[in-house]
C-alpha cells in the first residue's frame, strides 16, 4: 500500500469514527480491509482505495470504517469492574437513587455485547435489591454487525470460555446448534443501539453508569477531551464512569475527578 492511499483510507476513518490510524498500523489496515476486498469481488487494495476515490458506491465508506473499529470483546473482562460494580458503585446508586427508584446505564462502545450482558448478569444477580426499580439499559456502537451480532446473544465456545464463570455459563445460556445463547430474559434487558461517540449526545438521555472502556485509546488528544466534555453533560449528579484500565482522565479533561480507592471509575466535578 502506497503512503498516498493509507494516508487517505487514514483518513476518512478518522472523519467518520474517530480512529486514529498511525503510520505503524499498514499491517492492521491491510489485515482488516483484505476480507472486505474478498467480498466485494475486487481485486486488491488498490481497486478499493481506488472505488473509494471514485466515490460512487456510497456505501463502502461505512463498510471501511465497520472493518477498522469492529474490536473484540469478552464477558468480565479484567474482572475488577465487575467487582466494583457489585460492592460499590450498585449500592452507591441505590442509596442515591432511592427516591426515583430508576437507574439509567450506557456502555458506549459495547462492541459484540459482552460487556452489557456481564452487567445485565450482575443485575440479575441482585434481582431482590432491586425490586421495585427501574433499570434502563443502553448499549451503543458504531458497528451495525457487531450490534447484530450482541442482539442474537449467540456466543461460541471460545467466547464463553474466555472470563464467563461456569455457574453463570450454566444459569444464563443454553446450548444451541450454533452455539451458547444468552437468556431471553437478559436480551430483553438491553437496548442495542447504533451510536458514533461523534456525534452529538443529548437525544440519548441522562445517564448513572457510563461504560466507555477501552475507546479513548484509540483517539488524539483533542478527540478524548471532545468525547469526555460531552459525556459529562449525559451524566446525573451522582453518576459515574468507568474507563479502561490504561486510560485516564488527568491531563484530558476537567470535568471528572478518580473516586478514591476505586481505580478506573471517575465521577464528575462539582
Amino acid at each position: 500500500m502506497n503512503p498516498g492511499d493509507f494516508q487517505m483510507l487514514s483518513e476518512l476513518v478518522k472523519k467518520r469514527s474517530g480512529l486514529v490510524l498511525s503510520d505503524d498500523k499498514v499491517y492492521l489496515v491491510k489485515s482488516r480491509l483484505m476480507p472486505l476486498v474478498r467480498n466485494r469481488g475486487m481485486n486488491g487494495l488498490d481497486e478499493l482505495v481506488g472505488a473509494i476515490r471514485e466515490g460512487k458506491d456510497k456505501t463502502l465508506p461505512d463498510e471501511v470504517t465497520e472493518a477498522m473499529t469492529t474490536n473484540e470483546s469478552f464477558f468480565f473482562r479484567d474482572v475488577r469492574p465487575f467487582e466494583q460494580f457489585r460492592t460499590f458503585v450498585l449500592p452507591k446508586l441505590l442509596e442515591a437513587n432511592a427516591a426515583t427508584r430508576k437507574i439509567r446505564i450506557w456502555s458506549a462502545a459495547s462492541s459484540n455485547g459482552q460487556e452489557p450482558y456481564t452487567v445485565a448478569m450482575i443485575l440479575k444477580d441482585e434481582a431482590a435489591k432491586l425490586t421495585g426499580w427501574r433499570i434502563e439499559f443502553l448499549a451503543t456502537d458504531i458497528s451495525k454487525g457487531v450490534l447484530e451480532k450482541a442482539k442474537a446473544g449467540v456466543y461460541s465456545q471460545f467466547e464463553v470460555q474466555r472470563g464467563l464463570p461456569v455457574q453463570h455459563l450454566i444459569k444464563y445460556f443454553k446450548e444451541t446448534g450454533q452455539g451458547w445463547e444468552i437468556a431471553p430474559s437478559l436480551r430483553a434487558m438491553v437496548e442495542f443501539k447504533e451510536f458514533n461517540l461523534l456525534n452529538d449526545m443529548k437525544s440519548l438521555g441522562k445517564f448513572d453508569i457510563v461504560f466507555c472502556r477501552n475507546v479513548l485509546i484509540y483517539f488524539d488528544q483533542p478527540t478524548k477531551t471532545d468525547v469526555l466534555n460531552r459525556i459529562s453533560q449525559q451524566m446525573t449528579e451522582h453518576a459515574v464512569m468507568y474507563l479502561g484500565g490504561a486510560e485516564t482522565v488527568l491531563g484530558i479533561s476537567d470535568k471528572f475527578k478518580p473516586v478514591p480507592d476505586q481505580r478506573g471509575i471517575y465521577a464528575l466535578v462539582p
